[in-house]
Formats: structure tokens, sequence, C-alpha cells
């Protein structure tokens, strides 16, 4: 059976990920910043709840991809998720980024509130969404060309976010007049109408096309328990939580290292529309830029020389450049961008790798015990972004209080010093554990496409 898929089939998966995207750099950039210097929450209170929520959001991931793999529609399994859920998604960011004026306590419990529901509506969209590419085709030269037109477009959607966000805030706060938080608001207002509109795009452009084996009725005991087996997947799981560890810190550390160590933020004015560009956002887009440069050469480098080597030489390259950004000073910028495009460009390669091979570990789990579970299995690969992303938010709420952080006066020597190990040192051990992690993958390529050729057989019966 011919599975190849269209370009507007892609380019409609790819608006998903565009749409998700959009938030996921809102949050790991932006929203400790936003809950420590605008909302006026302590840092390590942030922390905390980072942990405390996404702990609970972690565990959620799972219920979603059960719930979604006995999900029987005319839609299909999965796509029916990404068209309930797009709107509720774009309402509830708009809620996280709203600061009421309420007692400390309460700004504590409303951060809580809100941020549990973002979690899960998050959730409920993105594993299913994942799941999809598991069901769009069984090609798996296919899956990878699809999860790199998926990560072209999330970094897309990043680099417009990271490119209008602070632009927006300033001009709504500088040219409107209105509050910071206010503007906040407003700006993830833009955001989230925008994503909500592309999830529907996603749900309307995409089609499921792999059903399960005839014979097949799965018992989610069953499920649970071929999973609790499966090797390939603990060893995935280890890998992208220690991956997402390594982005979050630098994501979430960038803001703060700019502001207070590099201090001059200002890289240059558009005067004519009174906004200023920061030296920040510059990072952060570049950044972006050259995770595109790293997707797009994920394919023909991994076609040559495999998923597991092309994974592991990248994140080894990431650990190396992200301890000397350790010896940089606030002087050296052409340094500090020139490592970051670099640094951005490993990174940048393992997302279309890591989803690629969670689709390769359901088809072995299929191949193995003749039943499937993909929103289960690709549901882990959300709770590995959530779980790297809990720890690594939680582990930058907390650096900055163990450093001595305190918003919006100027730090202490000790205080830039811990800023520059968050942007160096400590997120390339993350990388340095990832690596060691897919050393002991054992799905090459060359047994994953004696897999697909066994499972089609066994579905055209």
């Amino acid at each position: 059976m011919n599975q190849k898929l269209s370009i507007k089939e892609k380019v409609g998966y790819g608006l998903g990920d565009f749409a998700s995207s959009m938030f996921w750099k809102i949050f790991s950039v932006y929203l400790l910043y936003y809950y420590t210097d605008v909302f006026g929450l302590p840092a390590a209170v942030v922390g905390t709840m980072f942990l405390v929520t996404r702990i609970w959001d972690t565990a959620f991931d799972p219920i979603v991809g059960i719930v979604a793999d006995r999900t029987e529609t005319k839609w299909g399994k999965f796509r029916p998720f990404i068209l309930w859920v797009a709107v509720p998604f774009g309402l509830i960011g708009i809620l996280t980024f709203t600061a009421p004026d309420l007692s400390p306590e309460g700004k504590i419990i409303y951060a809580y509130i809100t941020y549990t529901l973002m979690m899960m509506v998050y959730s409920a969209i993105n594993v299913p969404y994942a799941s999809l590419m598991g069901v769009m085709t069984s090609d798996i030269k296919e899956r990878t060309t699809l999860s790199t037109y998926r990560f072209v477009f999330a970094f897309a959607g990043s680099i417009l976010v990271l490119a209008a966000a602070e632009p927006l805030v300033d001009f709504f706060s500088n040219s409107i007049g209105t509050s910071l938080s206010k503007s906040w608001q407003l700006t993830v207002t833009i955001f989230a109408v925008i994503a909500s509109a592309l999830f529907l795009l996603t749900f309307a452009w995409t089609k499921e096309r792999i059903k399960p084996q005839k014979e097949e009725k799965n018992r989610l005991s069953d499920d649970l328990k071929d999973l609790a087996k499966n090797k390939p997947w603990f060893i995935l799981l280890g890998a992208g939580v220690a991956t997402l560890i390594f982005n979050s810190l630098r994501d979430g550390s960038a803001i703060y290292y700019f502001k207070y160590y590099i201090v001059n933020q200002e890289a240059f004015n558009i005067s004519a529309l009174n906004l200023s560009i920061n030296y920040s956002s510059l990072y952060l887009v570049l950044g972006q830029a050259a995770n595109i440069v790293g997707v797009v050469l994920a394919k023909p480098v991994s076609d040559k020389i495999g998923k597991k080597r092309t994974f592991a030489v990248a994140m080894v390259i990431a650990a190396v450049l992200s301890a000397f950004f350790y010896l940089f000073n606030e002087k050296d910028l052409v340094l500090i961008f020139t490592f970051q495009f670099l640094i951005s460009i490993c990174a940048g390669s393992i997302f279309p790798l890591l989803w690629s091979m969670y689709a390769d570990i359901a088809d072995y789990s299929e191949w193995k015990t003749g039943r499937r579970a993909t929103g289960l299995i690709f549901s882990s690969s959300s709770m590995s972004q959530k779980l790297g992303w809990t720890l690594g938010g939680a582990l930058t709420g907390w650096f900055l209080a163990i450093f001595g952080f305190e918003a919006n006066i100027v730090q202490a020597e000790a205080t830039q010093t811990g800023l520059k190990m968050m942007m160096s040192i400590v997120p390339a051990t993350g990388a340095l554990i990832s690596m060691f992690f897919i050393l002991f993958y054992s799905l090459s390529d060359e047994k994953m496409q004696e897999i697909s050729r066994e499972l089609t057989k066994r579905r055209d019966k």
C-alpha cells in the first residue's frame, strides 16, 4: 500500500506543531520571567510550582494516550482531539498570562490553577497530535520526512514568538500605554488566536491510515505490561528527558542572563514604531533559526549514519560547546551568538529523530506483541518532554534562588556567576546524560525496515 504523503498533508501536520511550539516557547522562555518580574512571585515558589503541577501533568499524558487509543470516530482516533481542544487551548493560554489584583497567596493559588489547566489542555491536544504521525504512514523514511516538516514548522512558530513577544509587549506598553501585565495578556491573546486556527487546519488537512491488526483487541493491562517490557521505550524516555532539561535550562536562563549579566539589553531601536529590539530576542531567534538548520540536516545525516549515531554525536558536540560558553564575558557578544548558533544546530537535529524513533517503537511493540498502542507510546514522548521541561524549569527557578537572585535589582557577582553556569555547565551535563542513554538504544534503521515489512504483511492479511 502506497503511504506517501502529499505536501499539503505534511504542511497540515507541521502547522500543528507551529501552534504548539508557540506556546511551548512562551512557557519555556518567558513564563518564569513573567511570574517573577511581572506577576511578582518569588523564583523558588515558581520553581516548586513548576515541579508540583508538571508532575501531575506528566502523569496525565498517558491517560490521554490510553483514552485516545480507545477512541473511535468517523475522523479516526487522534484527529478529533485536535478539533475539540483547539479553542480551549487558546483560551486557557490567555488566562495563564492574565494577572488579577490578588494577595500574594491569591496570586500563587491563581498561578497553580491556571498553569495546571494549561498543561492539561496542552496534553489533551499534543498527545493525540504526536500520536497522529504514527498512523499517517508506516514508511520509516516518510516518517522522518514528516517529522522534519513538523519541526521546521515548530521552530518557525518559536521564531515568531521570540521575534514578536518582547516588541509587542513594548508596543502595547509604550505606544498604547497599557500596564506591563496587560501588555503581556494582549500579546499572548494574539498568539492564542493564531494557535487555535492552525490546530483546526491540522485537523482538516491530515488523515489517519494505519489500522490495528484485525485480530487485535487491546486491554489496558496488556498495553501497560507491553510498555513495561519495552526496553527501547525506557531508553528513549531517558534520553528525551535529559535533552529537554538541556534545552529548558538554556531557554529559561537566557532572558535573565541578558537582563542581569549582559545588562545592556537594547541591540537597536525602530524609532518609527517606537520599538526596542533586545539582545535576548536576537539571541533566542538566532537559536530557533539554527534549530531549523539542525532539523533539515537531521534526515540526510541520519540516512547516512543512522538515527542513533546522529543523536549521540549531536549531544556530545552540544555538551562541549555549552561547557565553553562559561568562559565568555559580557563583552564577548560575537562568541556568545556564534556558539548559540552552533549549539542550537545540534539541539535542533535531535527532535525529529526523537519523534521518528517513537513511531519506530510503536511499530516494534506491535511487531513483538501483536498489539498496537500508538497513543500510549506517543504519550510517553510527550511525558518525556513534560518531565524534562518540569525538571529544567524547576531547576532554573531553584538555581536562581540558590544563587541569590532578586527580581529587578542589580545582581551580586555570585549571582552573575550562577547565571553563567546556568547557561553553560549545568545544561552541558544534561546533554551528556542524554548521549549516555542513547548509546543503549537497539532499534537500528535496518532492524526497523525488517519490522516494517513484516507488519505490512500482517496488516494486509
